[in-house]
């Protein structure tokens, strides 16, 4: 099983780039912003809760966003693996994700990490926010939040992928099937060293 861990900073092109990972390797895309999102538009109780967090920019707490996760993997025991977009945000969910995974005899297959300048990020985000529909896209200030708060409290859960020699920095910038083919490298050299 091919379990990915797509990595990278708001407006890197996560998104973007799991559907060329999709289309290529029939991986199940979890990306916790689109669960967030799908549960806030519903206004189920959890949306409420992650609202709250996410209107301020802030993560959302680690068991809330765990269980989540959880929950969708079990809704896919045929998969041939996933890709996790937008998580793990944290080494203990890193810690949960693989205790989870193990715990189903899998574990990650790496982590493709994403690596784009902060000016051509906030470029990048408030580009979206003129098709995207999502407020947090078009204001300066939650952006400039969101990508501090991504440094800060993010960025460091590579450091979990890179003791495990799991971790791979991939140059963000460039055409779109520029930077696709540098995923799909990445991985191949990951899974037929």
């Amino acid at each position: 099983m091919l379990n990915i861990v797509l990595f990278g900073p708001p407006g890197a092109g996560k998104g973007t780039q799991s559907e060329f990972l999709i289309k290529k390797y029939q991986l199940v895309h979890l990306s916790t912003g689109d669960i967030f999102r799908f549960n806030i538009k519903n206004a189920t109780p959890l949306g409420t809760l992650a609202k709250s967090f996410m209107d301020k920019g802030e993560l959302v707490p680690d068991q809330v966003t765990i269980s989540m996760l959880e929950s969708e993997v079990n809704k896919h025991n045929d998969a041939q693996g996933f890709i996790f977009d937008g998580f793990p945000r944290t080494e203990a969910q890193a810690e949960a994700l693989e205790t989870f995974l193990s715990s189903k005899g899998e574990t990650i297959t790496c982590m493709l990490a994403l690596e784009v300048g902060e000016e051509e990020l906030k470029n990048r985000l408030l580009e979206r926010a003129k098709t995207s529909g999502r407020p947090d896209d078009a204001d300066p200030q939650i952006i400039q939040n969101r990508i501090d708060v991504y440094n800060r409290e993010t960025a460091p859960v590579a450091n979990y992928y890179k003791q495990r020699s799991k971790y791979h920095g991939i140059d963000g910038i460039g055409t779109i099937a520029e930077i696709s083919e540098r995923l799909f490298h990445a991985i191949e050299a990951t899974v037929n060293p």
